[in-house]
């Protein structure tokens, strides 16, 4: 232990977690043996054995809980069941399958036992039995990691209604997906401010400027999205539901899988993309290994628990699906998908039609017919300030290349307009309830990388320059397969490194000069979600 900590730690940390796909629980364990270090480790360990006969245990009153993993590779069960012989009234629960850290790898009914244990149950005031529960009742789940989601699914939910008068939507949501619900309408469940959030999570995973690895921040965020499920677990079994309906609520999906027994009625999965691909290729192939372990681990879920979802829903067409594997000795991902999905078609929230002339659109926002108007957004988080700031510096050469040149930044629910440089012909507004509509209005707009503000432009017809994050494998691979498909130009695609100098200038000029033919985006998608829904009803 003194020589060769770092190693030891490492293979102790394995030994403990033999679980399959235990990639993150043995990186998180190596992790936290470092805050120590080995003299501790030694003293401690002689502290705890020298002269020890186990006579304390039976000196012990208190209510006490034995959790243990049956495959413990450190500690035997024989070892287990001999401390809950000697303690008293101790009560003993073993983790079939299960390692030596069963409450890391087996969270969920780790914190269901400790709960039970603990005899802290919330017992509903009123109850009422099946048959006299007229109205019926659904709760829906949106990612609020980008807000597509929830006007999407507002969409679906407008929907459903019409096929099912009876039906009563809840939603489980936190900022900003709330913003959107409360503009629409929609009730939200009072148990969403007990939400551990996730937006804020993610903003402090920027990396460099304009640069998030998505993929290793959803890992970062496991105990954020074990938090949420127990929120969502409690709502769904206090509210007697008739359906749950899960937009990329990655907690939902996962955890039922994990612990398929806590599924109490029809679940309906969407999303809009399949399959984590790598995006930082390091000379160890580490991340590329993990993505690949993590589509293995939920093509083993998918394969052994079917029944947890009633419904799979592709919000695309065949395709939209990258052509790639999901690693190493894995499917490819278009032919898995057409396995376990059903192709909705990509979901539209307003018809162009719907929205009038365009003549109209530039009056209601204030856009004169003697100038060209360039709208700027990055969506629900913060993640694109410095992309705002960088568009805002590169706008005085811009409007030397077109001297009709206006800019308007909408800063979204959460970047300070207060806290960007105030430069002439450069207006800035907070969040803007249906800002497809404003984008339908605009000559040009720039943008980030997310799917859904992508295709709203696509579906007006807008000319667009859009800016991925960097590292971010949804917007570089998936999201850039598909608006590929739908004719918006290499070109079109911009790194954050290329934001320099006379950038804006040249793009936009380009872009207003020679205007992309997008192909059309077929409507309907959200009434095709409504009746597969519906038909769970």
């Amino acid at each position: 232990m003194l020589r060769r900590y770092d190693e030891l730690t490492a293979w102790q940390a394995t030994e403990d977690f033999p679980e399959p796909h235990s990639t993150k629980a043995i990186e998180d364990l190596t992790a936290w043996s470092r805050a120590t270090t080995p003299d501790v480790l030694v003293a401690s360990c002689v502290d705890l054995t020298l002269g020890d006969d186990n006579a304390y245990l039976g000196r012990i009153r208190c209510p006490t809980l034995i959790l243990h993993g049956e495959d413990d590779a450190a500690i035997p069960v024989a070892t287990a069941r001999a401390v809950h012989a000697a303690i008293p009234h101790s009560r003993l629960v073993i983790f079939g399958g299960s390692g030596h850290v069963p409450v890391v790898r087996d969270a969920v009914r780790s914190n269901h036992v400790i709960d039970e244990f603990l005899g802290d149950r919330t017992i509903s005031g009123t109850w009422r039995r099946a048959m006299a529960r007229r109205e019926r009742r659904a709760l829906f789940v949106s990612s609020p990691i980008g807000l597509g989601h929830a006007q999407r699914d507002v969409a679906v939910a407008r929907e459903l209604r019409a096929l099912v008068p009876d039906l009563r939507i809840e939603w489980l949501a936190q900022h900003p997906v709330t913003r959107v619900l409360e503009a629409n309408g929609e009730t939200i469940h009072p148990a969403s401010v007990l939400l551990a959030g996730e937006s804020p999570h993610i903003e402090s995973l920027m990396g460099a400027q304009h640069e998030l690895n998505v993929f290793q921040a959803i890992r970062e965020m496991d105990e954020i999205l074990l938090a949420n499920f127990h929120v969502f677990h409690d709502v769904a079994r206090e509210g007697n539901y008739d359906l749950w309906v899960g937009d990329e609520a990655w907690e939902v999906d996962y955890y039922l899988h994990e612990n398929p027994e806590l599924k109490t009625a029809p679940f309906a999965w969407l999303t809009d993309f399949v399959g984590y691909l790598p995006m930082v290729d390091g000379p160890d192939g580490r991340e590329a290994f993990v993505t690949a372990d993590y589509n293995a681990e939920m093509i083993e879920q998918v394969a052994r628990y079917r029944r947890v979802r009633d419904v799979s829903l592709y919000i695309g067409e065949e395709p939209d699906i990258v052509p790639d594997a999901f690693g190493p000795g894995l499917p490819q991902i278009a032919d898995w998908v057409a396995e376990n999905f059903e192709h909705n078609g990509y979901i539209r929230y307003f018809d162009p039609a719907d929205l009038g002339s365009r003549a109209d659109l530039r009056t209601r926002f204030g856009f004169g017919a003697d100038e060209r108007v360039a709208v700027a957004s990055v969506g629900g988080t913060s993640v694109g300030a410095s992309l705002l700031r960088r568009i805002v510096e590169s706008f005085p050469s811009a409007r030397e290349a077109a001297p009709d040149l206006r800019l308007v930044v909408v800063c979204g629910p959460r970047i300070e307009p207060a806290a960007l440089p105030q430069l002439p012909g450069v207006e800035y507004r907070g969040y803007v309830h249906n800002l497809h509509e404003m984008l339908a209005a605009a000559d040009a707009a720039l943008v980030q990388g997310g799917l859904s503000t992508t295709m709203e432009l696509v579906g007006a017809g807008t000319p667009f320059l859009y800016f991925p994050l960097t590292n971010h494998f949804e917007q570089n691979r998936h999201v850039t397969h598909r608006l590929e498909r739908y004719g918006v130009p290499t070109w079109a695609k911009v790194t954050f490194a290329e934001t320099g100098g006379e950038w804006l200038g040249e793009k936009l000029t380009k872009l207003l000069h020679e205007p992309p033919r997008y192909r059309q985006v077929v409507g309907g998608g959200a009434r095709r979600a409504a009746e597969r829904l519906a038909a769970l009803l």
